[in-house]
């Protein structure tokens, strides 16, 4: 089965197929010829995903899935949320998904916070012969008081699951995806596609 999945970023895509495995092929944006910045302004996770979803089939007519990950801390409300790839540049300090700024922001707005508790929330949005279907994946965990580890991407280093003594960013591909936000969305968009073959 061939899918689109609605995204420029190397790093998901490499995740994403590695949780698929095989009898799955997923090409991302580029691979469809697709250089656009696809407009992500939707209040929640679940509409930014179906905005991309949308667009690749609006404007390219494929089947597709898209996915918006926002890390929610309950000492900031809820936040960075849907602004996690843009954390610091809504506060004047990085650009687009510069983890390096994101992280930085974020442990100083955590330095004399107590309670670190935190998840990571992913919503995928599917469009599959003309309906759409929505996905979630949640993993509880807490933000570090420092960087650890140098695997993953994004906030990686600073966030821990729940019940395990590393972050994300010491973990190998395989034990994050079995455990993580993403993985568990996409296995649930893993369990739709094989039960529709």
């Amino acid at each position: 089965m061939k899918l689109v999945f609605a995204t420029n970023n190397s790093h998901k895509l490499t995740e994403v197929r590695q949780i698929l495995g095989e009898g799955f092929t997923v090409v991302g944006l580029a691979d469809i010829g697709c250089h656009e910045d696809i407009p992500e302004t939707a209040e929640t996770l679940e509409g930014n995903a179906l905005q991309k979803a949308r667009y690749v089939k609006a404007h390219y007519g494929l089947d597709c899935f898209a996915d918006d990950t926002g890390l929610e801390v309950a000492a900031l409300n809820g936040a960075p949320g849907v602004h996690t790839a843009r954390y610091a540049e809504l506060f004047g300090e990085g650009t687009t998904h510069d983890s390096d700024a994101n992280m930085n922001l974020l442990l100083h707005h955590l330095e004399k916070i107590t309670d670190r508790s935190a998840r990571f929330r992913t919503a995928i949005a599917l469009i599959y012969q003309g309906e759409e279907h929505l996905f979630e994946g949640i993993c509880e965990g807490s933000i570090l008081r420092e960087r650890h580890g140098h695997e993953g991407f994004g906030y990686d280093p600073v966030f821990q699951p729940a019940g395990f003594d590393r972050c994300f960013a010491e973990m190998t591909a395989d034990e994050k995806n079995s455990i993580s936000h993403r993985g568990r969305a996409t296995q649930k968009l893993v369990d739709f596609l094989k039960a529709k073959r």
